[in-house]
Protein backbone atom coordinates (compact mmCIF):
# COMPACT_ATOMS: atom_id res chain seq x y z
CA UNK A 1 0.00 0.00 0.00
CA UNK A 2 1.46 3.28 -0.96
CA UNK A 3 1.52 6.13 1.42
CA UNK A 4 2.66 9.21 -1.16
CA UNK A 5 0.16 11.76 -0.82
CA UNK A 6 0.50 14.51 -3.66
CA UNK A 7 -0.79 18.04 -2.61
CA UNK A 8 -1.20 20.75 -5.19
CA UNK A 9 0.68 23.86 -5.04
CA UNK A 10 2.07 27.81 -6.51
CA UNK A 11 5.42 26.71 -7.07
CA UNK A 12 6.01 27.90 -10.94
CA UNK A 13 9.90 29.23 -9.72
CA UNK A 14 12.56 26.45 -9.50
CA UNK A 15 15.13 28.99 -8.70
CA UNK A 16 13.09 30.49 -5.91
CA UNK A 17 12.65 27.23 -4.66
CA UNK A 18 16.61 25.77 -4.76
CA UNK A 19 17.27 28.97 -2.55
CA UNK A 20 14.79 27.57 -0.06
CA UNK A 21 16.07 24.07 0.13
CA UNK A 22 19.45 25.82 0.71
CA UNK A 23 18.27 27.84 3.38
CA UNK A 24 16.79 24.56 4.83
CA UNK A 25 19.66 22.78 4.35
CA UNK A 26 18.60 20.82 1.69
CA UNK A 27 19.71 19.34 -1.86
CA UNK A 28 16.93 20.05 -4.87
CA UNK A 29 18.10 17.59 -7.58
CA UNK A 30 16.68 17.43 -11.32
CA UNK A 31 14.99 13.89 -12.81
CA UNK A 32 15.73 11.93 -9.52
CA UNK A 33 13.16 9.42 -7.29
CA UNK A 34 11.77 10.28 -4.12
CA UNK A 35 12.24 7.65 -1.46
CA UNK A 36 9.14 6.47 0.61
CA UNK A 37 8.18 4.14 3.34
CA UNK A 38 9.95 0.56 2.92
CA UNK A 39 11.09 0.47 -0.97
CA UNK A 40 8.79 2.62 -2.40
CA UNK A 41 9.47 6.02 -4.33
CA UNK A 42 8.09 8.09 -6.61
CA UNK A 43 9.68 9.97 -9.58
CA UNK A 44 10.16 13.80 -9.55
CA UNK A 45 10.87 16.26 -12.26
CA UNK A 46 12.98 17.72 -9.09
CA UNK A 47 13.50 15.95 -6.02
CA UNK A 48 13.78 17.85 -2.55
CA UNK A 49 16.16 15.29 -0.60
CA UNK A 50 15.62 15.73 3.01
CA UNK A 51 18.54 13.88 5.36
CA UNK A 52 15.72 11.64 6.42
CA UNK A 53 14.84 8.94 4.97
CA UNK A 54 11.95 10.17 3.11
CA UNK A 55 12.23 12.68 0.43
CA UNK A 56 9.12 15.35 -1.92
CA UNK A 57 8.96 14.93 -5.36
CA UNK A 58 7.68 17.74 -7.57
CA UNK A 59 6.11 17.06 -10.90
CA UNK A 60 3.55 19.27 -13.42
CA UNK A 61 1.58 18.22 -16.35
CA UNK A 62 2.77 21.45 -18.41
CA UNK A 63 5.03 24.09 -18.11
CA UNK A 64 1.80 26.46 -17.26
CA UNK A 65 1.04 24.42 -15.00
CA UNK A 66 1.97 24.40 -10.74
CA UNK A 67 4.54 21.87 -9.28
CA UNK A 68 2.79 19.49 -7.60
CA UNK A 69 4.32 18.18 -4.14
CA UNK A 70 4.36 14.57 -3.21
CA UNK A 71 5.71 13.06 -0.31
CA UNK A 72 5.51 10.06 2.38
CA UNK A 73 4.17 11.57 5.23
CA UNK A 74 3.78 8.16 7.29
CA UNK A 75 6.03 9.09 11.10
CA UNK A 76 6.43 12.59 10.62
CA UNK A 77 9.89 12.43 8.96
CA UNK A 78 8.86 14.99 6.58
CA UNK A 79 7.02 17.26 9.09
CA UNK A 80 10.08 17.21 11.13
CA UNK A 81 12.08 18.77 8.70
CA UNK A 82 10.07 20.88 6.39
CA UNK A 83 6.90 21.06 8.52
CA UNK A 84 3.37 20.02 8.81
CA UNK A 85 2.07 20.28 5.05
CA UNK A 86 5.41 21.32 4.25
CA UNK A 87 4.72 24.93 6.30
CA UNK A 88 8.60 25.88 6.69
CA UNK A 89 9.67 24.87 2.92
CA UNK A 90 6.39 26.99 1.74
CA UNK A 91 7.33 30.11 3.92
CA UNK A 92 10.70 29.92 2.96
CA UNK A 93 9.95 29.38 -0.64
CA UNK A 94 7.58 32.60 -1.02
CA UNK A 95 10.20 34.37 0.96
CA UNK A 96 12.59 34.01 -1.67
CA UNK A 97 9.99 34.17 -4.59
CA UNK A 98 9.62 37.83 -3.14
CA UNK A 99 12.76 38.96 -2.70
CA UNK A 100 13.38 37.54 -6.53
CA UNK A 101 10.04 39.63 -7.48
CA UNK A 102 11.34 42.68 -5.44
CA UNK A 103 14.65 42.83 -7.32
CA UNK A 104 13.40 42.15 -10.75
CA UNK A 105 11.39 45.79 -10.08
CA UNK A 106 14.21 47.37 -8.62
CA UNK A 107 12.83 47.30 -4.50
CA UNK A 108 14.91 46.39 -1.90
CA UNK A 109 13.48 43.56 0.42
CA UNK A 110 14.57 42.73 4.10
CA UNK A 111 12.96 40.48 6.37
CA UNK A 112 12.43 40.02 10.01
CA UNK A 113 11.70 36.69 12.12
CA UNK A 114 8.86 37.62 14.49
CA UNK A 115 9.05 35.45 17.72
CA UNK A 116 5.92 33.38 16.73
CA UNK A 117 7.99 32.30 13.48
CA UNK A 118 6.43 33.89 11.02
CA UNK A 119 8.40 36.30 8.82
CA UNK A 120 7.46 40.07 8.53
CA UNK A 121 9.45 40.95 4.72
CA UNK A 122 9.10 45.14 4.09
CA UNK A 123 9.71 46.43 0.34
CA UNK A 124 11.29 49.53 -0.16
CA UNK A 125 11.83 51.97 -2.92
CA UNK A 126 10.58 52.46 -6.32
CA UNK A 127 6.64 52.59 -6.49
CA UNK A 128 4.52 49.94 -5.54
Amino acid sequence: MSHFVTIHTQIRDIDALRDACGELGLALLQDSTARGFATQSTPGQYVVRLKGPYDIALNRASASEPFVLTTDWWDGHVAKEVGVGYGRLLQAYGIHKTFREAHARGLRATRRLEADGSVLVTLEGGAL
